[in-house]
């Protein structure tokens, strides 16, 4: 994608984050978001052919960023020399979180929310599924590891939406080692 294109989609992004923050989703059309955006119609049906889809781009590009398998040195974090231990990696997905915590709200707020966290917990499932348990080897055997791979990734968006609510007043670092200390016991 050339940069022309980039700063379009981000536009269109900047756009939709915005109005969502002011409407429920239902509400918005493609044409508010077009206007608000300042892109032509042809423009936007190039990058997302439905509303939906553009929510779905929205999340994707947070999360691919955000959950990726080979952090690199940034602004505000470098967790690109790391031991790659589970609780480095919740530190690392919490610093980018806290970075789009504007538009994380948005997101888990807006009526779509649920759309929004399924993503989120589809990404958070298969890094528990290869970082967190290390598959066939957590400490209980009686429950099922879908189960529990389910259960650990509810909790981590569940301790997201508080820390989101308490205005992010906590460091990535506390918030890792409280993710750490609930799920601690039974990985």
């Amino acid at each position: 994608m050339d940069r022309r294109q980039r700063k379009t989609r981000e536009a269109i992004f900047n756009a939709f984050s915005e109005m969502l923050s002011n409407k429920s989703y239902s509400r918005i059309t493609v044409q508010e978001i077009i206007d608000k955006a300042d892109v032509g119609r042809t423009t936007f049906y190039s990058h997302f052919p439905t509303k939906d889809d553009l929510l779905r781009e929205m999340c994707s590009e947070l999360f691919e960023h955000v959950f990726s398998d080979a952090p690199e040195a940034e602004q505000t974090h470098d967790f690109s020399m790391t031991s790659g231990s589970s609780k480095e990696i919740v530190t690392h997905i919490l610093y980018h979180l806290k970075e789009h915590g504007r538009r994380m709200s948005i997101l888990l707020t807006c009526e779509s929310g649920e759309l929004f966290q399924r993503y989120f917990k589809q990404y958070f499932n298969n890094l528990v599924m290869i970082h967190i348990l290390n598959p066939g080897k957590h400490k209980t055997t009686v429950v099922p590891e879908d189960f529990l791979i389910a259960h650990i990734s509810a909790s981590f968006v569940n301790i997201v939406q508080w820390w989101l609510e308490n205005n992010m007043e906590q460091s990535p670092e506390l918030l890792a080692e409280y993710f750490e200390a609930v799920t601690g016991p039974i990985v």
